[in-house]
């Protein structure tokens, strides 16, 4: 990780943010396990930056099984009583009431089309979709077709803007910036 690469404006200079960027964000993911992660994580960010997820983000693999989904969709209210004590998490209950509801529903998609990553990257062909910009979008077609399914599915934070960072943040868009050395 150098630190004199050009990189998209948005990760700034912070360590953490920079690892992320550099390792992470918009390389395209088709593992279900990490593609659930991803999905919980963008949702538990909805109002907030994404650096404080992020520094979350070790608790909240603790906190939620792993992200295997299969577990997580077992969690009831006395677990969510749990969560909402515990610091490490952002505490808010429609945010970790959404995991177990998320989970079921990612595990209705996963039977349904033999994975999740089978179900999401149908809707590029499997390719990342190439999009060079200085000016972020907040939300795109695509964002909006895919949050309206996982809506009709039952699941919770998942609106527009949300699916559109998560796009970007699995590499189903490929967003970099013109000059990012990732692009």
């Amino acid at each position: 990780m150098a630190a004199d690469r050009r990189r998209c404006a948005w990760c700034g200079d912070d360590p953490l943010y920079v690892r992320y960027h550099d390792r992470e964000w918009g390389v395209p993911v088709r593992d279900d396990r990490l593609l659930f992660e991803q999905l919980i994580l963008e949702g538990a960010q909805a109002g907030l930056s994404w650096i404080t997820v992020l520094r979350k983000r070790e608790r909240y693999r603790s906190a939620f099984a792993g992200f295997e989904p299969d577990k997580v969709a077992k969690f009831g209210a006395r677990k969510v009583d749990a969560l909402m004590r515990d610091a490490g998490l952002v505490r808010h209950r429609g945010k970790l009431e959404s995991v177990a509801i998320n989970a079921r529903a990612f595990l209705a998609l996963q039977e349904e089309h033999g994975s999740f990553s089978a179900w999401l990257w149908s809707h590029v062909d499997g390719r990342p979709v190439v999009r060079r910009s200085r000016t972020p979008r907040a939300t795109s077609p695509l964002a909006e077709k895919i949050s309206k399914e996982l809506r009709r599915r039952g699941m919770k934070f998942v609106g527009p803007t949300i699916i559109q960072a998560y796009l970007q943040a699995v590499g189903v868009l490929d967003e970099h910036t013109p000059g990012c050395w990732r692009a």
